[in-house]
This record gives structure tokens, C-alpha cells and sequence, in this order.
């Protein structure tokens, strides 16, 4: 398939009207991408500079919590296309519950991933009003797990994060999933959750059109965390793009791993 080609898949099955793609056609979307016979061909046309190398790059990083986020193809406002590569037990710290500004989905290529999703509980107090997004699946028993919200906002495509404290919280944990290669999920702009790797993965993860411009975030007070603890977390760390060499030796141990 044809990057061309893959655009057109994209654009068919996320839509191009005002309205947001649900996350099941996104779902869609990346499992037919994942599969290695398109996959493959497509990493391995990237690696050889079938693409704009500096438009990808500058959007590629480490992320904070130790995983590389490399762009494949960029179709803003409506899809970003990357390759997660999660380098399994080397994160600096758990990942926080969070959502997002879009629906999303991924599929795992390479590894495994566990996801958790989790709700607010009926009585949580938090000042701002912070939304009540309520995560798939039947609640478990509990009273569940305390937390400080914070909200997040971008400076733009590749800007830096910022985070401003929202008040307290208490999440209950609804649903945790293991996927394993060639599965996939989508999660709705609102679903709270968070994703844990403890082997090296690589995920193929689709963005869709924004529908808001800040996520939720949620520091839960029962796991060490980084930069000062939930009470006064700092913004986190600016994005620092991936040097090209890197960027390409990525995608070339990928298209390798995948028989191409």
C-alpha cells in the first residue's frame, strides 16, 4: 500500500466533516495499518526518505514517561499517524491518568501493553468543576484511589505542556485490559486511563481531529511520583526532537523486525 493509498484509507474512515471520527472507526483505521504486510512497506519507504524528514522529526521525541513517539505521517487537523516504541521497565516514573483532546486508537505491533480505565467516583470533590468522565466497562467495588487533577494544555503542534492544579480527586478503577500484538482499542476523547509496558512494545497510534483543547490529568497519591510529588507537580520537561539518524535507525530496526 501506497502512502497515497494510506491517506485515502484515513480520510475514508475518519470522515471530513465538522464531525469528530468515533473511536471505533479510528480503531479500524489502525488495525488495517498495523498489519505488518502494510505496515512494513510503508516504515520501510519512510526509512529510505520517502517523506519529509524534517517535518517528521521535529514532531518525533522521547515522551517524559521514556517512550519514543515517531511520526510517520502527518494529516493535521484531522489524523497524526505515529509508531510508540516503548522500551519496557525503563519509564522514570508509572504513567498519570489522563485523557485526551481527541479520540485516539492503537494497535500493538510488537509486545504488550495493560490499560487501565477508570471513572471519578460519585462523591469525588474537585474545585474547577473538572469534568466527570465516566470510563467503559461495570465499576469495581471500592472507594477507590485519591488523586490531585490537574489540567493540561499544548503550546501548539511539538510545544511545550503545561499544567495548572485543579484540585482533589478520587478515581475508581472500571476496566483493565492486557493487548497483546495484532489487537487494537479506541477510546473516546473523554475516557480516563492510563498504560503500562514492562517489556519492549511498539504500538502504532492514530490521533484524530482535536475536539477540545485541554486533557484531564490525574496524579494519584498512592504511587512515588516525579518532579516534586502531586501537591505541586512542575510542567513537564520540553519536547526535544529526535536527531534524524535516530529517527531513521528507529523506523529501520522496525521495517526490519516487521520483514521488510
Amino acid at each position: 500500500m501506497q502512502v497515497e493509498e494510506i491517506r485515502r484509507l484515513l480520510a475514508d474512515r475518519l470522515g471530513g466533516g465538522p464531525r469528530p471520527p468515533s473511536p471505533e472507526a479510528a480503531r479500524e483505521a489502525v488495525a488495517r495499518l498495523a498489519r505488518p504486510d502494510t505496515l512494513g512497506p510503508l516504515v520501510r519507504r519512510l526509512s529510505a526518505g520517502d517523506q519529509d524528514l524534517v517535518g517528521c522529526t521535529r514532531l518525533s521525541y522521547r515522551h517524559v514517561l521514556g517512550f519514543d513517539k515517531l511520526l510517520l505521517l502527518g494529516g493535521a487537523p484531522r489524523y497524526m499517524l505515529r509508531v510508540h516504541f516503548w522500551h519496557g521497565g525503563t519509564a522514570p516514573a508509572p504513567e498519570d491518568i489522563h485523557n485526551h483532546r481527541c479520540a485516539i486508537a492503537s494497535a500493538v505491533v510488537r509486545g504488550r501493553v495493560r490499560m487501565e480505565c477508570y471513572e471519578p467516583v460519585a462523591d469525588e470533590r474537585v474545585t474547577d468543576a473538572a469534568p466527570r468522565t465516566a470510563g467503559p466497562g461495570t465499576a469495581a467495588p471500592g472507594a477507590g484511589v485519591p488523586a490531585i487533577a490537574y489540567r493540561e494544555t499544548i503550546d501548539g503542534p511539538g510545544g511545550a505542556w503545561r499544567l495548572r492544579r485543579v484540585g482533589e480527586a478520587r478515581l475508581r478503577l472500571v476496566r483493565d485490559e492486557r493487548y497483546a500484538a495484532g489487537s487494537s482499542y479506541g477510546l473516546d476523547a473523554r475516557a480516563l486511563h492510563r498504560v503500562v509496558s514492562e517489556e519492549p512494545t511498539v504500538t502504532l497510534f492514530l490521533e484524530t481531529a482535536a475536539q477540545r483543547t485541554v486533557t484531564d490529568v490525574y496524579v494519584r497519591n498512592d504511587v512515588p511520583v516525579r518532579n516534586g510529588g502531586g501537591a505541586g507537580r512542575p510542567d513537564p520537561p520540553p519536547k526535544t526532537p529526535l536527531p534524524p539518524a535516530a529517527y531513521l535507525a528507529g523506523l529501520d530496526a522496525l521495517a526490519r523486525s516487521l520483514g521488510y
